[in-house]
C-alpha cells in the first residue's frame, strides 16, 4: 500500500501540488489521469524519491521514502521516467541488466542473468537482445525500457506515461504486458496515462487530478462517468458502456 499524507510539492507564482492525501491499495494497476499540468507526473516522481516533497509524507509498504536508504528503497519501488537518457549504444540485454543493479552493484551473478533473460522473455524481445537500442523501433524500445524496471523485481512499480510516442496497436501491447505483469508477477503498478479509455480498460483504480490535486479516485466504474470526467478535462464527455468495460466519447 502507498500512503499520502498532506504532501505538497510548491513551485511559487501560485504553482502548487497538494496538499495531498491518498491511499493507494496494494495489487493491481492504478491510472493517473487529468489534463496537462495537473501534477500526474509530479506526484509519481515524488512517490518515486525522484523529487522532494516540500510538506507530509509518503509511505510505500511502510516505508518512508524520505528517510529510507536508497538501497533499500530499491528493492521495494522502481520507477521509470518519461524522459530516459541511457547511451544509445548500449543493447538491450546491457540496458535490462542495469535493473539489477542494486542488487548486484553492477557484478552480475549468473542469478542477475537468469532474471534479465526472464524479463527480456517476459516482453517479447529475445530476437532483440543483442541489438542496440537505437536499431529499435520506439515500441521495441519502450518494452526494453519496461523491462529494466520489471528486472529490478520491486512489488512496487512506477511509469511515467509508458504509452508516450506508441501508436495504438503498441500502446494495447504495452498494457496488457502491464496487466499480466501485475496479476502473474504480483506487482503494484502506477501508471500516468493520457488516454482515459486505456484506464477504462486497464486499470483495477483511477486517481484523477486537475490542478495539482486529487479530485476524484477510485475503481473506473466510480470515475468513469460523464459527472466526473467533464469538469475535470473541462470538456463534454459522454461516458458509453462497452465491450470491455466504459469508453469516454470527447470528440
Amino acid at each position: 500500500m502507498i500512503t499520502l499524507k498532506n504532501v505538497t510539492k510548491d513551485y511559487g507564482e501560485g504553482v502548487r501540488i497538494g496538499p495531498v492525501d491518498l491511499t493507494i491499495p496494494e495489487g493491481g494497476i492504478t491510472a493517473l489521469i487529468g489534463p496537462n499540468g495537473a501534477g500526474k507526473s509530479t506526484l509519481l516522481t515524488m512517490i518515486g524519491r525522484l523529487l522532494k516533497i516540500d510538506e507530509g509524507e509518503i509511505n510505500v509498504a511502510g516505508h518512508n521514502v524520505t528517510t529510507t536508504a536508497s538501497k533499500d528503497m530499491a528493492r521495494i519501488l522502481s520507477i521509470l521516467r518519461q524522459e530516459n537518457h541511457f547511451v544509445t549504444r548500449l543493447t538491450v540485454r546491457q540496458l535490462v541488466g542495469f535493473g539489477r543493479f542494486p542488487y548486484s552493484g553492477g557484478r552480475l551473478t549468473e542469478e542477475d542473468e537468469e532474471i534479465i533473460s526472464k524479463y527480456i522473455d517476459y516482453l517479447k524481445l529475445t530476437d532483440l537482445e543483442h541489438r542496440y537500442l537505437d536499431q529499435l523501433s520506439g515500441g521495441q524500445r519502450q518494452r526494453a525500457y519496461v523491462a529494466m524496471v520489471l528486472s529490478q523485481e520491486t512489488e512496487y512499480v512506477l511509469l511515467d506515461e509508458p504509452l508516450n510516442n506508441l501508436d495504438i496497436a503498441h500502446s494495447v501491447d504495452m498494457m496488457r504486458f502491464l496487466k499480466d505483469a501485475a496479476i502473474e508477477l504480483n506487482r503494484t503498478i502506477i501508471v500516468v496515462l493520457h488516454d482515459i479509455n486505456f484506464a477504462a480498460r486497464y486499470a483495477d483504480y483511477v486517481c484523477a487530478m486537475k490542478k495539482g490535486k486529487v479530485v476524484a479516485f477510485g475503481t473506473p466504474g466510480e470515475v468513469i462517468t460523464e459527472e466526473a470526467l467533464t469538469p475535470i478535462f473541462d470538456t463534454p464527455i459522454e461516458v458509453f458502456e462497452g465491450p470491455h468495460g466504459r469508453l469516454a466519447c470527447y470528440h
